[in-house]
């Protein structure tokens, strides 16, 4: 009887926090617009435009590989413990 109990408060909390999320288009609050353009851009950004994450903010890997080791130059700022 208890696991009967357990699973099913664990189905209704899994189906509450489905329903959290929504999957309409993002539209400004009632009474508000979008933000104001840039100064420099040609256009008022869409709401889609202004999710995506920049390159700035998210840039890309660099997977340049270590082809040739190199002895490192002397650091004289690299001092032992005092």
């Amino acid at each position: 009887m208890i696991k009967v109990k357990r699973s099913g408060r664990a189905l209704v909390l899994a189906l509450a926090l489905t329903a959290c999320g929504g999957r309409e288009e993002l539209r400004p609050a009632a009474g508000e617009g979008l933000p104001p353009k840039p100064y420099a851009a040609q256009a008022t950004s869409t709401p889609s435009q202004l999710m995506m994450p920049e390159t700035q903010a998210r840039p890309r890997r660099s997977d340049e590989l270590l082809r040739q080791s190199e002895e490192r130059r002397d650091d004289r700022f690299d001092l032992p413990p005092s």
